[in-house]
């Protein structure tokens, strides 16, 4: 558990000691009840049980759902608002490029009158960033608590905006190996990116309406200073939205186009087995003529009888090949 608190107006921030992990929870409620004048507190944990969370429940006023989703995590993105709190959960997500895998965990953010909590479940810290933006930017701190959303939100947009761009990396080389002369069957490595995608989605497309409802005019709960920064987040996300769509999309195309080859391959095959096959037939019939071994068949005692039969098999034969060569089937 960390706690910091800042000073509204003046950018200032100090970190608190929170003692031991047993004793965590009551120094951070001691700090909270002495908050001065134009202090707020900003806590963050990371994967809190519900016993961690106990002590700050009825001090900060968090509903008992809330602090359910918090604990358990596995929520979609959404904002929802208990009395004077506001509870958003956030999808935060990376792109592993050695495995080509996007692996995502889970922030959820709590805003009140004067504190700002936030619990942390996966690898990603979107807070040690966001805190560091703070320090940074003083005039941002100043809009009190909800600077705190604000660069979660902001540090969380961009790594969706990085993971994108990964994305879209590997879909290039996807889409190159797929019209390459090579005869690779990348069947799976597009499925997968495929769910790594659709993975990426459910984690940016809920959080476009909640972010929206942030920059809705009057009914913004902010500061009017701080719309504009809300407002940039937004846009991003926006765009990082759309290039996730825009992405799902091609997968589906390339995945379309792979396809289309694999049948085309087959195809190709088919009419080479085909046209060996019609090539060896003409000597598969004369010798099977010939092997009936009937008394009285042409030519069997005459001294070019032979030559001319192996003659006419490999002309034939010869003839064969010359027209499915010409007509692309060999």
């Amino acid at each position: 558990m960390e706690c910091v608190i800042y000073r509204e107006g003046a950018g200032e921030a100090r970190q608190v000691d929170c003692g031991e992990p047993d004793r965590a929870g009551r120094t951070v409620l001691k700090h909270l009840r002495e908050l001065g004048e134009g202090e707020f507190a900003w806590i963050r944990l990371d994967s809190p049980t519900e016993r961690e969370l106990a002590d700050l429940t009825e001090e900060m006023g968090l509903h008992p759902l809330a602090v359910e989703d918090a604990v358990q995590a596995h929520e979609r993105p959404k904002g929802e608002r208990y009395g004077d709190v506001l509870a958003v959960a956030l999808r935060t997500l990376w792109y592993i490029e050695s495995a080509s895998e996007v692996e995502t965990g889970e922030v959820m953010v709590f805003l009140g009158p004067r504190f700002a909590l936030t619990v942390r479940h996966g690898q990603a810290d979107p807070a040690a960033e966001a805190a560091r933006r703070l320090a940074a930017e003083p005039d941002v701190a100043s809009f009190g608590p909800a600077a705190v959303l604000h660069a979660v939100l902001d540090v969380v947009v961009d790594s969706y905006t990085d993971a994108a761009a990964k994305v879209r990396t590997e879909l290039t080389r996807l889409e190159r190996c797929v019209f390459s002369p090579s005869r690779d069957d990348l069947t799976e490595q597009i499925y997968t990116l495929k769910r790594e995608v659709l993975e990426f989605r459910d984690a940016v497309g809920p959080l476009v309406p909640v972010v929206r409802e942030f920059v809705a005019g009057p009914r913004s709960p902010w500061p009017q200073d701080a719309l504009p920064y809300f407002r940039d987040v937004s846009d991003h996300l926006h765009r990082a939205d759309t290039e996730v769509r825009s992405l799902d999309e091609l997968l589906n195309s390339v995945l379309d186009a792979h396809l289309a080859r694999v049948g085309t391959w087959q195809n190709d095959d088919m009419r080479r087995i085909s046209a060996w096959a019609a090539i060896f037939a003409v000597p598969t019939v004369f010798t099977g003529l010939y092997g009936m071994n009937f008394q009285h068949m042409p030519e069997l005692h005459w001294t070019f009888g032979y030559p001319l039969a192996v003659g006419v098999m490999a002309a034939s034969s010869a003839a064969l090949y010359r027209s499915f060569r010409r007509n692309g089937w060999l």
